[in-house]
């Protein structure tokens, strides 16, 4: 999961990015959402903003109205105070998508924060459960602006930055410490500021300390990549490759827990995943099922093609006519026609057709006594998903016979388990294979007429 990189600190943001000039906000009402985002909502050509509310707090960004190249990104939380950051006028948008959940600030390269605990960098995708898995980073200490401010800082050194005069190029000067002193000047004046022991400024953790980070070279052998692909990766955002928590001499380097999510994710892609199942003794690129389909029908139709003499000769030019080659098509179609059950395992395709369909009539008679004012009302049919319709209309297309057993029992079991009635059952079949099946109306209709019984 990459991240847009922030430019500059709004001079009265709760949580100061190190590293970071800190700019001017004072032409932003930073209390009011709704007029950040008239800032620069419909606001003139090339301008835009948007602020929503959350279960705590809210966020909003706009375009800054006098350099329209830049925006701000503002998040809100009635514990935890604001964060207030410039970013390119696109990227404010992309960072307003990322709040939306408990993330309240990034640091180190991706590592986040929800108001309690630190997490490492968003990469482990769980597939279950449709969400970044959570990896708590172990003995994490967070650093807070009162820790950063002591003797040694002067805030007569600091700078603090009108937009109008921003350079995003320009390497900050001096101590960032001292520029941090003179934000906590300004935020003095402040009422609603937070007191600067719950300024967050990053995390400490033993992970991140410097003979912890590992470089590209490392990194590269944990992922099982050659160095030079993981450079390219890099350079041109590819790979998923995570951002780096420091760059020593310019040089990127990552925690080792980060690079091990990264590996993780890596072997658990669908990528990885494929190729654990590829066919190593097919010449392309196949799973093993394919592979095996394949080698099947290639020794059927060589049979059909060479095999047979009279079928053979049919390759001399003279026989080789249009519908020489269509009776030579039409056979080698009726082997794979065929053949369905030696590609599909038609028995338990069948079993699981019939689970599928009964869930279906559950979860939508659940939902219904959930949600109906009239739980005694007369039921007209269930609603059946279209996927597992779709599943049903193949098996009726491809297998009248079995799909007759599978109906037959779909609506038994429905009675028996369920106490849903023959009828109900029935017209939901019916209602379903005719929303999302392919079968003509009326061949249709006859094929129900004569497993279900006429409709009524």
């Amino acid at each position: 999961m990459s991240l847009p990189s922030p430019l500059a600190n709004g001079l009265r943001t709760d949580h100061p990015v190190p590293g970071l000039p800190f700019v001017d906000d004072s032409h932003l009402d930073l209390h009011d959402p709704q007029a950040i985002e008239a800032v620069g909502r419909e606001a003139g050509h090339g301008m835009w903003g948007r602020y929503d509310e959350q279960d705590e707090g809210w966020l909003a960004f706009t375009t800054d109205p006098y350099r329209h190249d830049l925006g701000w990104a503002v998040r809100y939380h009635p514990d935890h105070g604001r964060t207030v950051l410039v970013y390119t006028d696109a990227e404010a948008a992309s960072v307003h998508m990322e709040w939306w959940n408990d993330t309240l600030l990034w640091r180190a390269g991706g590592y986040w924060w929800d108001g309690t605990t630190w997490y490492r960098p968003n990469q482990v995708w769980n597939g279950a459960t449709e969400e970044y898995e959570r990896r708590r980073v172990s003995g994490a200490i967070t650093v807070t602006a009162a820790d950063r401010i002591d003797g040694t800082t002067d805030p007569t050194r600091g700078t603090v930055v009108k937009i109008s005069n921003f350079d995003a190029q320009a390497p900050l000067q001096g101590r960032w410490q001292d520029h941090l002193a003179l934000w906590a000047q300004h935020r003095a004046q402040e009422s609603r500021s937070l007191p600067l022991d719950r300024c967050v400024i990053t995390l400490s953790a033993p992970e991140l300390s410097p003979d912890e980070l590992v470089g590209v070279t490392e990194m590269a052998a944990a992922g099982k990549v050659a160095a030079s692909t993981l450079r390219a990766y890099i350079s041109r955002g590819e790979g998923e490759v995570p951002l780096p928590q420091a760059s020593p001499g310019g040089r990127n380097a990552w925690s080792l827990p980060v690079v091990q999510d990264w590996a993780e994710q890596r072997h658990r892609s669908p990528e990885s995943v494929a190729q654990t199942l590829a066919d190593k003794d097919s010449d392309v690129s196949l799973s093993l099922g394919e592979g095996e389909v394949m080698r099947r029908f290639s020794a059927s139709f060589f049979s059909r093609l060479w095999g047979n003499p009279d079928r053979r000769k049919k390759w001399a030019l003279r026989h080789r006519t249009e519908e020489s080659v269509r009776q030579v098509s039409d056979q080698l179609a009726w082997d794979v026609a065929k053949s369905l059950d030696k590609i599909i395992p038609i028995e338990a395709l069948t079993a699981t057709i019939q689970h599928a369909v009964l869930d279906e009539l559950a979860y939508s008679q659940d939902n219904r006594s959930k949600t109906t004012r009239n739980p005694d009302a007369e039921v007209g049919f269930y609603g059946i998903g279209i996927q597992v319709a779709t599943m049903l209309d193949w098996l009726v297309r491809h297998h009248p016979t079995q799909a007759q057993h599978t109906i037959d029992s779909i609506v038994g079991n429905a009675q028996r388990r369920l106490d849903i009635p023959r009828e109900v059952t029935a017209r939901s079949l019916r209602t379903a294979l005719s929303l999302d099946g392919k079968l003509d109306e009326d061949v249709r209709n006859e094929f129900l007429d004569k497993v279900l019984g006429p409709l009524r």
